[in-house]
């Protein structure tokens, strides 16, 4: 923390502009030894917060590395709450490398993985949930994804998180008054009261959880496989959903061979598709092979997406693939509608009687709307409307808060029971330290390193 430090803050690669960051105690010191201001005026009087044109200067030969321009912010108004400086020069690597090792050169370090956030956070500027919630951003593939990370960083989760612990605290407070305390003249804490207010904190944690399941899928991507026998109409769903041609679709059964995965967004859920080999028996070696990467596919897909040829019975080929999908998350989409109804509506809906049944024709665009509702209403489960923002979307929130509800329901318990107050108190108080651990209030330092270590360099 005493280091001033620097690093790349743009993608590397080309571009108009590519962003040195510093901060640290030095950082107005290195500038001034690197940088020289296009009006001689400035050279001494460079001020807060205003943006000077030059060039950055090599102080040991005179050479000229780059013209760019240079902002100097003072702490504690800044990102990291301390002084910093950006540069910004041409968008070329080398003159990113060559800025950047004289910044190195003149008194600051490489800047480590996350460290801008990570100070930041032990700043106090940001808690623990809203410095992780920038990586989001980041990396945030649809609008509603970075809407959400947006809405976390602003604080949302942290704000519902400090309302379940100020709920947590003053039980505690009354539990321990009622231990400490019990000849004094004070209101005697009820089981009926404890109990209730257990639950209400119960409820307020499970609100919370209810929001996972959609949160994460945004954060991550949905994995949905396309699977049925050849010829069915697989890659003309993925060239339809993906609205290009990007799988080849022609009338010879097997003519896809290998699995072809894309990132899309079905109304701004991030969605990894793969369209698969036809499932089939084959003597063909590569269509064999093209058949276990489908099966691998399926294994490991949140939905899939069973299709099957409507104009015609079912054959053995569908029947196999439907005594598959028993325990999985499927939508069946019956094809070739256009050309007659001849499949056994009747058979798939006792086979699959959890799976959604979509009749369509792709060929004209049919059913593809609905396919795509019915994905949304999955992902959102109908208990998350999809305008709200607050949503649990990473996986180390959603495991303190099942491990939180977990210890309440056990106080819960114990309250219904009218067991001593001193083992209720220890699960609340643990309920209490699981949901600092969120917000960062209540965390060991492995935690934070680890939380750090997912981000990119200059971030």
């Amino acid at each position: 923390m005493e280091d001033t430090i620097a690093a790349i803050a743009t993608a590397y690669g080309e571009g108009g502009i590519g962003i040195i960051r510093l901060s640290g105690e030095e950082v107005k010191n290195i500038l001034d030894r690197i940088f020289v201001p296009k009006q001689s005026q400035y050279k001494e009087s460079i001020v807060n917060k205003r943006l000077y044109y030059g060039h950055i200067i090599d102080p040991s030969c005179g050479k000229v590395i780059d013209e760019v321009l240079a902002v100097y912010m003072k702490a504690p108004a800044t990102y990291t709450t301390e002084d910093v400086v950006e540069i910004y020069c041409h968008g070329s690597i080398v003159a990113l490398r060559k800025t950047l090792s004289l910044a190195l050169r003149n008194g600051a370090r490489l800047a480590d993985k996350g460290e801008f956030t990570k100070r930041a956070f032990l700043n106090g500027r940001l808690d623990l949930s809203q410095a992780e919630a920038v990586i989001d951003i980041v990396k945030a593939k649809t609008d509603k994804t970075f809407d959400v990370a947006l809405s976390q960083m602003e604080g949302a989760l942290s704000e519902q998180v400090k309302k379940i612990r100020q709920e947590l605290m003053s039980l505690l407070v009354e539990i321990t008054v009622n231990l400490d305390y019990p000849d004094e003249d004070i209101e005697i804490m009820t089981y009926q009261k404890l109990t209730e207010s257990t639950t209400l904190i119960g409820d307020m944690i499970d609100k919370l959880l209810s929001t996972a399941g959609a949160g994460r899928i945004l954060r991550d991507g949905l994995n949905v496989a396309i699977i049925g026998k050849p010829n069915v109409g697989k890659s003309s769903l993925m060239n339809a959903l993906l609205k290009e041609a990007r799988a080849i679709v022609t009338e010879i059964p097997g003519t896809t061979r290998d699995t072809i995965e894309e990132v899309i967004s079905i109304r701004d859920i991030p969605v990894k598709l793969t369209d698969t080999a036809g499932i089939r028996e084959t003597e063909d070696q590569i269509e064999r092979i093209g058949i276990e990467k489908s099966k691998e596919s399926f294994n490991r897909s949140d939905l899939i997406i069973f299709i099957v040829d409507g104009s015609s019975p079912l054959t053995k080929e569908d029947r196999r693939i439907m005594a598959k999908l028993d325990s999985r998350k499927v939508i069946i989409l019956m094809n070739k509608t256009d050309l007659g109804l001849q499949v056994e509506e009747a058979e798939i809906k006792i086979t699959l009687p959890h799976g959604k049944l979509i009749k369509a024709s792709i060929k004209n665009n049919e059913g593809i709307e609905a396919l795509e509702q019915e994905i949304t209403d999955m992902v959102y489960g109908g208990e998350v409307k999809q305008e709200e923002s607050l949503l649990v979307t990473n996986v180390r929130h959603m495991e303190l808060l099942e491990k939180a509800r977990i210890a309440i329901g056990d106080a819960l318990i114990m309250a219904e029971n009218s067991e001593a107050l001193d083992f209720i108190e220890v699960d609340i108080r643990r309920s209490w330290e699981l949901l600092g651990e969120i917000i960062g209030e209540s965390v060991t330092e492995d935690i934070i390193e680890q939380v750090f270590a997912r981000f990119c360099l200059g971030k």
